[in-house]
């Protein structure tokens, strides 16, 4: 199945609304903005589907105008069903001048025999703002499959002014490499990232206070670098896709242009 999303975003007196948005099936946009007077608009992605099927293509555009800021959710795990062949997703995000833009989506579980492949392009224009981050579990823990899926490849890239400033290359396969190696994962189960960039934020006060606020944190690893544009990446391993999912949301709300955020406890 082939099912495309699009979203358009325009302000008015500093307020961001929906100007337009299509879904095809299964896909759906909701608003769940609940302040209508806030400046930020919040948006969930739902879909009627209980995952990504064997054969589904996903695309996705979404624009954030001039002076926008929009706040992406999703409503549930990502599961990558057991497939004979593949599915893929491509999403393609450009922000406009002075728009902030904050992704951060429920983590994906792939299930046994699953390939899946997804590509993410974000194109930024002068003074913006972009949060996005990533989770990949080991499948579904809590039934004994760990690392039973055949391939997943995530690529993310960032453009500002059409040069590529930050590219990242996720592949995980595990019958081909030794997932506990070190290097690979090391005995942790889940995964996961976070990419900040904005022009204007403090970085060099930013990472200190991630750092105290993560070494709370039990059983989990990490580590903070500068970005080679103003920004920084994070990077997790745990065990456990709720705790690292309500730290990616927890680190953002320490972020500049999300401190409204808070973390959400969810089940898997």
């Amino acid at each position: 199945m082939i099912a495309r999303l699009t979203i358009e975003t325009a302000s008015t007196n500093g307020i961001t609304f929906l100007k337009r948005s299509y879904c095809s099936t299964p896909l759906k946009v909701a608003n769940i903005t609940e302040n209508k007077k806030e400046a930020t608009l919040r948006l969930m992605l739902t879909s009627s589907s209980p995952g990504i099927l064997d054969g589904d293509d996903y695309q996705l555009k979404i624009t954030v105008a001039e002076n926008c800021s929009l706040q992406l959710h999703t409503q549930s795990y990502q599961r990558l069903f057991t497939m004979k062949g593949q599915a893929a997703q491509q999403m393609e995000v450009t922000l406009e001048k002075n728009a902030v833009f904050c992704f951060i989506p429920h983590p994906v579980v792939p299930h046994e025999s699953s390939t899946f492949t997804t590509r993410s392009k974000f194109f930024l224009a002068d003074n913006c703002s972009l949060i996005i981050g990533e989770i990949l579990t080991c499948g579904r823990k809590l039934n004994g499959e760990i690392f039973m899926f055949s391939k997943y490849h995530s690529v993310t890239e960032i453009f500002i002014y059409g040069k590529l400033v930050i590219k990242e290359n996720l592949l995980i396969q595990p019958a081909a490499i030794n997932i506990d190696a070190i290097g690979q994962l090391q005995g942790y189960t889940h995964q996961a990232s976070l990419i900040y960039v904005d022009e204007n934020a403090p970085i060099k006060k930013i990472i200190p206070v991630l750092i105290e606020l993560l070494s709370t944190q039990k059983d989990i690893s990490f580590g903070i670098t500068t970005a080679p544009v103003n920004g920084l990446i994070v990077r997790m391993l745990g065990q456990k896709a709720e705790q690292l999912f309500d730290c990616l949301k927890l680190i953002a709300g320490h972020l500049p242009q999300t401190n409204q955020l808070k973390p959400t406890k969810y089940a898997i």
